[in-house]
C-alpha cells in the first residue's frame, strides 16, 4: 500500500479545519458579518467577541468565516468548470494530434497564455466592478489552460501507447479506453493541478480587492478585509493580522495538499 506523504496529511488537516470553519461558522457564530456597533470599535478578543471587532465595530470571527466560505467556495467553483474545460478539451486535443481541431484548441490556448492571466482577470473584472460574476468569468477564462496542457501532454503520450492500441484493435470503444487507461493517470494530475488552481485563484481574488479591483467593502472577503483595516493598524494589529494569517493558512493547506501529491 502506498504511504501518503506527511506534508499531505498536514496540509489536508491544515484544510480541514478551514473548510470546517467556512462552512459551519457561520451558522454556529450566527452574527451578521455586516452588522455595526459604533460603540464597540477595535476591541480586542473578550468573551463577547473571541478575535475582537474591526473599526466599525462588527465581529471579526463572523467576518472571517463568511470572508473563508467565500474565498473557498469562489475557488472551488472556479477551478471545477476551469478543470472540466481544461481537461476535456486536453483529452479532445489529443486524440485528435496533428489535426484542425487539436490545432484550433491549441491556438485558443496559445492566444489565452499571450496575456498574464492576473490581467486578463483585470481585464474581465472591469466590465462590473466590485461584482462576483466578472471575477469568476476572469478566473476560469484564465485556469482552464493550466489544465489543458499537461492533461494534453499527458493523454497523448498514453493514447500512443501499445496497450492502448491493443485495446482500439479489440474493438473497445473510446469510453472504455477512456475510463481503463486515460483516468486512472490524469486523475493524480487533475487532482494536484486543482489544488494549486484553487490557491491560485484565492490568492488572485484577494490581491485584486487588495488594489480595490475585486470585491469590495462591506463585502467580507480577505483581502479587502486587509485593507480596510490597513490605517487602523497602529491601534490594533492583532485585526488586521487575522484576515493574512487566514489567508497564508489556507493557501499552505492547498499548496501542501498538491505538493504531497506528486511525491
Amino acid at each position: 500500500m502506498k504511504r501518503i506523504p506527511t506534508t499531505r496529511i498536514m496540509g489536508a488537516a491544515l484544510l480541514a479545519v478551514i473548510v470546517a470553519f467556512a462552512l459551519l461558522g457561520p451558522a454556529l457564530i450566527d452574527v451578521d458579518p455586516l452588522r455595526q456597533n459604533l460603540r464597540a470599535t477595535l476591541r480586542p478578543p473578550s468573551a463577547e467577541f473571541l478575535l475582537g471587532t474591526d473599526h466599525l465595530g462588527r465581529s471579526m470571527l463572523a467576518r472571517l468565516a463568511h470572508a473563508a466560505r467565500l474565498s473557498l467556495g469562489l475557488g472551488a467553483l472556479a477551478v471545477l468548470f476551469a478543470g472540466v474545460m481544461g481537461t476535456g478539451l486536453g483529452v479532445i486535443a489529443a486524440a485528435s494530434r496533428g489535426r484542425i481541431i487539436d490545432r484550433t484548441i491549441s491556438g485558443l490556448c496559445d492566444a489565452t497564455m499571450a496575456l498574464p492571466g492576473l490581467l486578463t482577470v483585470v481585464l474581465v473584472a472591469a466590465l462590473a466592478p466590485g461584482k462576483l460574476w466578472p471575477l469568476y468569468a476572469g478566473l476560469v477564462a484564465t485556469q482552464w489552460v493550466e489544465f489543458f496542457r499537461p492533461v494534453r501532454a499527458l493523454a497523448a503520450g498514453r493514447l500512443a501507447a501499445p496497450d492502448v492500441e491493443a485495446a482500439r484493435l479489440f474493438g473497445f470503444g473510446d469510453w472504455h479506453i477512456f475510463r481503463r487507461h486515460l483516468h486512472p493517470e490524469l486523475a493524480p494530475l487533475v487532482g494536484t493541478l486543482a489544488a494549486f488552481g484553487v490557491a491560485s485563484t484565492i490568492l488572485a481574488v484577494s490581491t485584486l480587492s487588495f488594489v480595490g479591483i475585486g470585491l469590495r467593502p462591506p463585502t467580507p472577503e480577505l483581502g479587502s478585509m486587509m485593507v480596510e483595516l490597513l490605517p487602523h493598524y497602529a491601534d490594533a494589529p492583532w485585526q488586521l493580522l487575522a484576515p493574512a494569517i487566514l489567508l497564508f493558512a489556507t493557501v499552505l493547506g492547498l499548496r501542501l495538499v498538491a505538493s504531497g501529491g506528486e511525491t
